[in-house]
């Protein structure tokens, strides 16, 4: 009487897999200058300035505060304040979110009360450039520690 169809049990599943969470964050307090990389969600609680490219989801809590001149990852959630250009397939502006930069973007979205000062330009394809899956499973290449006076002598003695 109350039997789910299989077709609604193959929905859930591919809903709860395409769901990106968060496995770091950069927490309230905290001040890191660098350039952020990789795969998988970050949270922003802290101050960051920097690079970003993330292949996964990003969001910038109400307590964080990031410069970024080109901030680059799939999704962008902002509910704090980002100074930088943001390009993802979907930016979210929150009603505590503030930018300034210009947003590149496949899907906006603003809740009332968020600022923006910038442009937002909507486009039908994006190239994001982020780091590609394969990287996440190949071990970095192991480095010859051969010191250079070394190599001539062992290329002689062969």
């Amino acid at each position: 009487m109350f039997r789910r169809r299989d077709d609604e049990e193959t929905t859930a599943a591919e809903t709860a897999a395409a769901v990106e969470r968060i496995t770091s964050v950069l927490g309230d307090g905290t001040t890191y200058i660098g350039k952020l990389t990789g795969h998988g969600g970050i949270r922003i609680e802290g101050v960051f300035e920097g690079e970003i490219k993330l292949n996964g989801l990003l969001v910038i809590g109400p307590t964080g505060r990031v410069t970024c001149e080109d901030l680059r990852a799939k999704n962008v959630i902002v509910a704090g304040v980002v100074r930088g250009d943001i390009t993802a397939n979907k930016v979210e502006i929150r009603a505590s979110g503030r930018v300034w930069g210009n947003v590149t973007t496949l899907a906006f979205a603003t809740e009332e009360g968020a600022f923006l000062r910038g442009q937002i330009q909507m486009e039908e394809e994006l190239e994001l450039d982020l780091p590609s899956e394969e990287t996440k499973t190949t071990p970095p290449a192991e480095k010859d520690e051969t010191p250079e006076e070394d190599k001539g002598a062992e290329e002689t003695a062969e």
